[in-house]
């Protein structure tokens, strides 16, 4: 009898362990969980301010190259461009 009392002892403990170790696990996972949606936030911002960055970057070049050009006509037709770019991108804004 006192071996059958020893393995249940022993099973019961252990049952003890697992459940203690999977409540460790299920808070662990929430943890992670939140974190990976705050870095995901994170890197989403990141993407948006590389993005502003380029368009920024795009804008200098061109005005850059606006100042350097010397003939109107080509002026009109830089900015004749952005504004049709512009347009379509407000077209697409639109639908």
């Amino acid at each position: 009898m006192a071996s059958a009392h020893n393995l249940v002892n022993n099973i019961s403990e252990k049952l003890k362990k697992l459940i203690t170790r999977h409540n460790h696990l299920i808070s662990e996972n929430s943890q992670l969980k939140e974190e990976q949606k705050r870095l995901i936030e994170t890197l989403e911002n990141q993407k948006k301010l590389i993005e502003q960055l380029k368009e920024k970057n795009r804008n200098l070049k061109i005005s850059k190259s606006v100042k350097l050009e010397e003939g109107n006509d080509d002026v009109k037709n830089k900015i004749d461009d952005l504004v049709r770019e512009i347009d379509k991108c407000i077209g697409l804004l639109n639908k």
